[in-house]
């Protein structure tokens, strides 16, 4: 066999980088979105946000920097990304500068995190002498530091403290101990290694700390720790047999179970459950809170002389420009060696086009949306029709991915509520009458059937099946218990209030 050399010529279609970054933008979020235009701005000497009121640089002095006549810098306007928007959605935007709001917000973390972490400098005081605002922001303890603290004071053996922290380390955030306590001797590093009977004691310690029921290794447990708060002898033994050995009648408030098992009235029975349901099952949340992630409406939708409008919402809109000044002399003294400048120029160019094109493709996707979904507007979510992202693409000439990455991690705010844009999305499902309608509608439906059942005899999902069905609208069991579980409602049995 004689080696062979072939040429093959074929089409192949690439993302260039510049239709790559388009992409990515497109599909941020609004929060996302922020943070990542305010990270080009920072780098990007071409970029600038758009200044306030009386902060505009004095022509004589750019002149004398830059050396550029003051009549030519006068004509220079700079390129406002929000007014390219306006002008191509046919809005009106308000003035308003979320960037700014965005770094001011950025600096005061920077500083509070400085502040916080200053443990030699408490109390910082201004250039005038006087405290900050940040000094006189209360400082919350995470859980943790909130029991080393508590072990710190207490007179313990150097080994004993050390199995105690390392207890504390160990805990999640809700104060639970998900991991066997063998598992800790590896943590500990002590010499010799720890006995589990030491663990033993270590794991007591903890949950001795404030706050009770912490360092649990269930939810009973988390409970029984909390019941010397009972202060009734009584209620604390009944709800400690409750929270022991019937933990799950407890969730499902089958008072007249309980009453029957423990020999007592109902009346007791539903006194003790009240007492055990004021407990904290998860006491580790009060000191290590999650960060809570606001939604910020890309598109506000209002009704206008009797039709419905969409609008960008104003305060995802960035207000950022081009450096005409830097821009021109750059292109005035450009030389070979400036390679990374003229990088950064094509850079800002690019972003200032695809952030346009964001909010351009968005708000058309929007106003598409509520074209074919003017119903539910007016009637609510029994009135959505069966909408697929190939109608939307259609409609507005984009490809269908391209729809769909708008939809995702964008919202709507309507007189309804906020909603993201693929909550308008549902496939077609077909009635006994040959007539279409969504799943959006048929949760609708579902939602307002247990909404109007009776609290001691709910309904089961076989039997909304049923109901349904008698309308015309067949829908599986198990189709039934996916929309209950998507509206977040209880089972039957959880919903049930017993008499």
């Amino acid at each position: 066999m004689q080696p062979v050399v072939r040429l093959d010529q074929r089409q192949q279609q690439t993302l260039s980088p510049r239709l790559q970054h388009a992409v990515r933008l497109l599909q941020m979020s609004s929060l996302d979105f922020v943070h990542e235009l305010h990270e080009v701005v920072n780098r990007n000497p071409f970029l600038e946000q758009e200044e306030t009121e009386g902060d505009e640089p004095d022509i004589a002095e750019v002149s004398a920097a830059t050396g550029v006549a003051p009549a030519q810098i006068a004509a220079q306007e700079p390129v406002e990304i929000a007014e390219q928007v306006a002008d191509a959605a046919g809005t009106e935007l308000e003035e308003h500068n979320p960037a700014d709001a965005f770094e001011a917000a950025a600096v005061a973390d920077t500083e509070r995190e400085t502040w916080l972490n200053d443990g030699s400098t408490p109390t910082r005081h201004g250039e005038d002498g006087q405290l900050g605002a940040l000094d006189l922001v209360p400082w919350r303890a995470g859980l943790r530091a909130h029991l080393h603290s508590q072990l710190n004071v207490l007179q313990l053996p150097l080994r004993d403290l050390a199995l105690a922290k390392a207890v504390v380390e160990s805990l999640d955030d809700d104060g639970y101990l998900r991991q066997p306590l063998t598992d800790l001797i590896a943590d500990t590093d002590l010499d010799p290694p720890p006995e589990e009977q030491e663990l033993q004691v270590a794991l007591k310690r903890v949950q001795s700390l404030e706050p009770a029921g912490v360092a649990a290794r269930s939810v009973s447990e988390c409970l029984l720790l909390q019941l010397p708060s009972i202060d009734d002898e009584t209620m604390r033994e009944l709800a400690r047999v409750i929270v022991t050995d019937h933990l799950d009648s407890l969730a499902a408030k089958d008072v007249p179970r309980l009453a029957q098992r423990l020999g007592t009235t109902q009346a007791q029975i539903e006194a003790v459950c009240h007492r055990i349901r004021r407990l904290d099952p998860r006491p580790g949340w009060r000191f290590d809170s999650a960060h809570v992630q606001y939604v910020t409406p890309d598109i506000v939708v209002k009704k206008v002389r009797g039709q419905w409008t969409a609008m960008l919402n104003p305060a995802v809109v960035p207000r950022v420009r081009i450096n005409q000044v830097y821009a021109e002399l750059f292109q005035r003294h450009r030389a070979s060696q400036h390679a990374e400048l003229a990088a950064h120029l094509q850079e800002a160019r690019w972003t200032l086009r695809n952030v346009e094109q964001r909010f351009v493709t968005i708000l058309s996707v929007a106003r598409a949306i509520i074209a074919r979904q003017k119903r539910f507007f007016e009637l609510g979510p029994m009135a959505m029709k069966p909408l697929g992202l190939k109608e939307i693409a259609e409609e507005t000439g984009m490809h269908e991915s391209t729809v769909s990455r708008v939809t995702n991690n964008k919202y709507m705010s309507t007189p309804l509520g906020v909603f993201e844009l693929k909550y308008f999305f549902s496939r077609a499902m077909t009635s006994s009458s040959g007539n279409s309608y969504s799943g959006t509608a048929v949760r609708g439906l579902i939602k307002d059937m247990i909404e109007e059942e009776q609290p001691s005899a709910p309904l089961s999902d076989a039997q909304i099946a049923q109901m349904l069905a008698k309308q015309g609208l067949v829908v599986a069991r198990r189709t039934v218990t996916k929309y209950r579980q998507a509206l977040r409602i209880d089972p039957v049995d959880r919903r049930r209030v017993h008499g």
